[in-house]
């Protein structure tokens, strides 16, 4: 099979690799229908994370199961799944308590399980699923295919966004600003509108971002950054800022954008992925009485709260897809990103 490929900076290839095969009685093969570029695999891209040997790549994919092992009791031959992009078992402490992607059983995509098999990276045309029964969520019936895209978001984005929301304490009448108009930002803005905030700003400086951000509900947009963009929020609220901020990029500059913007005794929800020393400044927060909450989301336990929504058509973070591309074009789809032409690229086996 075909299966995307990172060397180190830069350098992404399309390459031939083994089929996966089934190997510990709980898994499963997916041919995969569509996979995508996510902003953290810009990180290895960028040479921000050393590559030291190639890998495979990619965390975020819809498919149909093509095989089943032997105790695989839930998940069938020709059900249309959604996988998280992360490996759950979904039975574990952790599992139960709502936090899958720290499953005790569970890992990542593109590396080996915990049972001595190989999970495939998610851009590839077949992917072997450790954990069937708990990763995959199987969609009632066969979905349409103007829905695929958007329930390819619930592997990642719209599960992050979301889990940014809850994190921050987003419920019926809150304000709140969104701090990155990535992806993740992006399904923030929705998460936070689904939730029912009364005022959401997108802080974004890119014209195509700001669109999506108002058609996902954003009532605000500040271009400004630093000193001057926290003088604007305060400004727009009250002189003392928003009940919640949703940081979404994970850099020391934007968290510290997040926590100076907050009100006294509000929450910063944070799901970017830490990168570049960032540090909380714990005598600010202590000072202000300001909550700090999230880290890696566990989507999978959001799938099923979110699913039903997109499927009816109340939910439909699609939008944050604006380029599509076939799998073997992948070097293409991270350069678009790379260079902000694209916000999130869709791959095609």
């Amino acid at each position: 099979m075909r299966a995307t490929v990172i060397y180190g900076t830069q350098d992404i290839r399309s390459e031939d690799v083994p089929d996966p095969v089934l190997s510990t009685g709980g898994d499963a093969i997916v041919r995969v229908v569509a996979a995508c570029v996510c902003g953290s695999d810009l990180w290895p891209y960028r040479g921000v994370v050393p590559i030291t040997t190639p890998r495979r790549i990619g965390h975020e994919f819809v498919g149909i199961v093509e095989a089943i092992g032997s105790d695989v009791s839930k998940i069938r031959v020709g059900d249309f799944v959604i996988a998280p992009f992360y490996d759950c078992d979904m039975t574990c402490a952790n599992c139960r308590n709502g936090v899958s992607s720290s499953c005790l059983h569970g890992g990542f995509w593109g590396a080996d399980d915990q049972l001595g098999g190989f999970a495939d990276g998610a851009q590839g045309e077949l992917v072997r699923v450790s954990h069937a029964d708990g990763t995959l969520v199987a969609t009632p019936s066969m979905p349409a295919e103007h829905l695929i895209p958007a329930l390819l978001t619930l592997a990642d984005v719209m599960g992050t966004g979301h889990h940014a929301a809850r994190s921050a304490g987003v419920t019926k009448g809150s304000t709140v600003v969104v701090v990155g108009d990535g992806a993740v930002g992006l399904c923030a803005v929705l998460a936070a509108k689904r939730l029912g905030a009364s005022r959401i700003v997108a802080m974004s400086r890119h014209a195509d971002r700001q669109a999506v951000a108002t058609t996902f509900g954003a009532t605000d947009i500040v271009q400004e950054r630093g000193a001057e963009g926290i003088a604007r929020i305060k400004e727009l609220f009250d002189g003392i800022g928003p009940d919640c901020v949703l940081e979404c990029v994970g850099t020391q500059e934007s968290m510290e954008q997040a926590i100076r913007s907050v009100r006294p005794g509000g929450t910063v929800g944070y799901v970017g992925v830490p990168h570049g020393g960032a540090e909380l400044p714990i005598r600010e927060l202590f000072s202000a009485n300001i909550g700090v909450n999230g880290g890696i989301a566990p989507v999978r336990n959001y799938i099923d709260e979110l699913l039903p929504e997109i499927l009816d058509g109340t939910l439909d973070p699609s939008a944050v897809f604006d380029l599509e591309l076939p799998l073997s074009e992948a070097a293409a789809a991270y350069a678009a990103m790379d260079e902000r032409r694209a916000i999130k690229v869709l791959l095609r086996p």
